[in-house]
């Protein structure tokens, strides 16, 4: 049997456990992905996918080899040294092998566009955005495309552009995205227009990740918020998985006596993972499943017509389950009280900044404690709006949502959108040295500034 057939068959019975094949000296594992599509290795011709953290499965017996890595493509001689107590981040949108020799090309020095973009993803995926944002890959070139350098910056403005040409980016990380607005042409009439072509020309790659790197655990938030001293940090706004733990979003009961409707049910579009179990009066069955928003009302619909069954639905909303430390802004609850003037050196030295604006909440002074402080790099208007706290720090807020804050008793810092953002590319870069493995050259621009001064 070949490997062509093999992927054919496994992946029209929608095979989703790793399955191990054993062909002359080569091991072939693979597996169905929860996204994307399998890979074909063209230099060896086997069939190729992402490592998973499962267990391995060798024709029908399990191996007693649970949670650990497995390689896609190895030796069958060196099979023993297949595993490893790494564990595989969760935390990515995709399911690509990290590391894997086809993240490079053939010199094995420079990584292809598309792998820096699934490292990129697997450290921040863009799924964590807000709806309203414009986040990932926003320029490519025509492939292949190489990158070599990696360039990033807060903002991507034609100076910063003009830095990133001179050092041979093949590629920039913009935290803004640079295309937000809807575009309806590329001229040179405005300096968005102008950038975008620019980059077309240079053949340079632009991924913005914006609010990904708001939400994401260890991202800009928490990195605003290590500069305020020891503290319990959590989300101030959470942030939920994109798909339910179940089929659809109700979990339906009611009691059957005779089955009927329970059969009647399966039929239904929209309801799933019917379950029957005994009633405490052994006399109906309790009937369990899950409905979809459109399949809920066709179920409801047939129940109702029962007068015996009617009275006994229970409907359940399912929630999205939340990702751990993940979400919109921070809440910091010190672990030692300090006062408000020592609060406003603290940001003052984190961000490197001589100066900041300051409004005293109502009733308040400088030598007030401050415990809790709710924090949102760039502008916290919404994000802030409401939250209980000593003291806000954000870049930016309207004069009159500080005017809000300051009556109900929270003093105000206000740092200048981008300060509160750009020193996290330092953060990221040492982050991405490490996640490239030296093969892309990763710097910071030296142009890029907030547009603002104080006098």
């Amino acid at each position: 049997m070949s490997i062509r057939f093999r992927y054919i068959l496994c992946s029209a019975y929608k095979i989703r456990a790793p399955v191990v094949f054993k062909t002359r000296q080569n091991l072939a594992v693979f597996s169905r992905p929860s996204q994307g599509e399998y890979r074909t290795d063209k230099y060896r011709g086997f069939l190729s996918a992402a490592s998973v953290s499962l267990p391995v499965v060798q024709g029908t017996r399990h191996s007693q080899h649970k949670n650990r890595v497995i390689h896609p493509l190895v030796s069958s001689s060196s099979f023993s040294t297949l595993y490893t107590d790494s564990n595989i981040s969760n935390s990515s949108s995709t399911s690509e092998t990290e590391g894997s020799a086809s993240d490079c090309d053939s010199s094995g020095d420079i990584m292809d566009l598309k792998n820096v973009v699934k490292k990129l993803n697997r450290f921040a995926p863009t799924t964590l955005a807000e709806d309203w944002d414009n986040v990932g890959l926003l320029v490519e070139p025509t492939p292949p495309h190489k990158v070599n350098t990696l360039f990033l910056t807060n903002d991507l403005t034609e100076e910063v552009l003009e830095e990133a040409v001179t050092k041979n980016a093949d590629m920039i990380l913009a935290y803004h995205p640079p295309i937000f607005s809807a575009m309806k042409r590329l001229t040179m009439r405005t300096e968005k227009e102008r950038i975008i072509v620019k980059a077309i020309e240079k053949r340079i790659a632009i991924y913005s990740p914006h609010t990904s790197y708001d939400a994401v655990d260890g991202g800009v938030n928490d990195w605003l918020a290590s500069g305020l001293g020891e503290a319990k940090v959590d989300p101030l706004h959470q942030t939920y998985s994109t798909c339910y733990p179940t089929p659809g979003g109700y979990k339906l009961e009611f009691l059957d006596c005779e089955q009927g409707l329970t059969h009647t049910l399966k039929s239904v579009p929209g309801v799933s993972d019917i379950m029957l179990s005994v009633n405490d009066n052994m006399v109906r069955m309790r009937a369990s499943m899950n409905c979809t928003t459109s399949g809920l009302p066709r179920a409801l619909e047939i129940l109702n017509k029962n007068e015996d069954v009617k009275g006994t639905i229970q409907i359940t909303q399912l929630m999205k389950p939340p990702i751990p430390h993940t979400g919109m802004g921070r809440l910091c609850t010190l672990k030692e009280p300090i006062n408000l003037k020592q609060s406003l050196e603290r940001v003052k030295k984190h961000l490197n900044l001589p100066h900041v604006q300051l409004a005293v909440g109502k009733e308040k002074s400088l030598d007030s404690p401050v415990k809790t402080i709710a924090v949102c790099a760039g502008s916290g208007s919404t994000v802030l709006r409401g939250s209980l706290a000593d003291l806000y720090v954000t870049g930016e807020m309207s004069h009159h949502e500080v005017l809000a804050a300051v009556a109900q008793g929270t003093s105000v810092i206000l740092c200048n959108h981008s300060n509160t953002e750009r020193g996290y590319l330092q953060v990221i870069r040492n982050k991405f040295d490490e996640q490239f493995e030296g093969k892309v050259k990763v710097i910071v621009s030296e142009v890029d500034e907030d547009p603002l001064k104080v006098f």
